[in-house]
């Protein structure tokens, strides 16, 4: 049973790696989309974020049937679908054609963190599940890194039809290694209540819910606008682009194992099961506010270096808040509160994509929209703090029949 739990683990990491990378494809391929289809900043900003809207708003309803049918058959049918939603946009002819695509897309990985995420709360014990978590949100950083070496490398030589095909159905190879080795979990005949009235009483869940909103507002500004970012406002080119902002990302996977294994050493000698978690995702989100110095960089020389230590620092928050958000809950609840909290995370993902293409204008001019992604970390410091004061109880709530 240990050495299995490590290779379901390994296609945990597999399929979130793979989701990333689909979901991060239109941002790679944003300006030559924008070129080919004579599309606005204002219209891409809608475009990239379409996928959220389904993404954000099934979350809840994502929990429920992971709750109660298992992980084995409904990540493998999603995956399924949300691989041929992505290669779809190959198919493209107009902005309508994207949207449709992006929200099939959203739909259908929102099973992919919540299954994960119950994977390893079943697999692990509270004390020993901040490496597995902080492996699992590696997949979400070497996704979108090795997206844009792979997805930069098509583009240039084959084009973003090509690119989004190719990357979505190769990603088909790996439903039949998650249905013979991934748990098998009968369907359950009555799911273990949650009295969602009492719980949304809580104050600290909502402020896990707020520091999650604005953590991830940065997150997916990084993600969906960077890119644009380093190829127009900074002038690199699409090739040199993918270069720069993979090896953060890249680099960004391995704080996250890093700390995740770091965090689980100092639980050994602490009282509390959070006061770790939460001490490293303070710190991380001062760190990931870095992102505001690009706004002072008067040529290329330093630019590499802030993402580096902007998007490091951004993979402590994420490993740890994750670790933390899964133990709350008890195993066979523990799905429908990480669908109410990632529900949060991505209305911040909805919120960057959209928000950062309306003030762009036609000039792109990017400097206010990195300050807000920037100053975003740091406000999320407020909520973490009530966190702080309130966890304990609120995880005893979530305990409660």
């Amino acid at each position: 049973m240990s050495r299995r739990r490590w290779l379901v683990l390994a296609f945990v990491f597999l399929g979130i790696l793979v989701s990333y990378i689909d979901r991060g494809n239109l941002s790679i391929a944003n300006e030559s989309i924008a070129r080919d289809l004579h599309l606005t900043p204002d219209t891409m900003g809608v475009l990239l974020s379409a996928f959220f809207w389904t993404y954000a708003f099934c979350q809840i309803p994502a929990g429920l049937m992971v709750d109660r049918f298992g992980v084995r058959g409904a990540y493998a049918v999603a995956f399924v679908v949300w691989s041929v939603a992505s290669a779809s946009i190959a198919l493209s002819h107009g902005p309508g054609d994207i949207i449709a695509s992006r929200l099939v897309l959203g739909f259908a990985e929102t099973v992919g963190p919540i299954a994960s995420l119950a994977v390893i709360r079943a697999s692990f014990s509270p004390r020993e599940n901040g490496l597995p978590t902080a492996i699992y949100i590696g997949g979400q950083t070497l996704g979108p890194a090795l997206g844009l070496i792979l997805g930069t490398t098509l583009l240039v030589h084959f084009g973003w039809r090509a690119m989004f095909a190719i990357t979505g159905l190769a990603a088909l190879l790996w439903v039949p290694g998650w249905l013979a080795f991934a748990p098998v979990v009968e369907k359950k005949a009555n799911s273990v209540p949650l009295d969602w009235k009492a719980i949304l009483k809580s104050p600290t869940l909502w402020a896990m819910a707020v520091f999650i909103l604005f953590s991830s507002y940065y997150w997916y500004f990084v993600l969906t606008w960077v890119p644009a970012y380093l190829t127009s406002s900074r002038g690199f080119s699409t090739i040199a682009m993918g270069r720069i902002l993979a090896a953060p990302l890249a680099c960004m996977a391995i704080t996250n194992i890093a700390t995740g294994s770091l965090s689980d050493y100092f639980l050994k000698g602490a009282k509390s099961l959070f006061s770790v978690r939460l001490g490293f995702a303070a710190v991380g989100s001062v760190g990931a506010s870095a992102l505001l110095v690009l706004n002072f960089l008067p040529n290329n020389r330093l630019v590499m270096l802030v993402l580096f230590v902007s998007v490091c620092s951004f993979g402590v928050v994420s490993s740890n808040f994750w670790t933390l958000a899964q133990n709350v809950a008890p195993p066979e609840k523990v799905a429908r509160v990480i669908g109410f909290l990632n529900t949060a995370s991505q209305l911040g993902g909805v919120a960057a994509p959209w928000i950062t293409g309306h003030i762009l204008g036609p000039h792109k001019y990017f400097p206010p929209a990195v300050a807000i992604a920037g100053i975003c970390p740091l406000v999320s410091l407020i909520p973490l703090w009530m966190t702080s004061r309130g966890v304990e109880r609120l995880r005893s709530t979530l305990h409660c029949e």
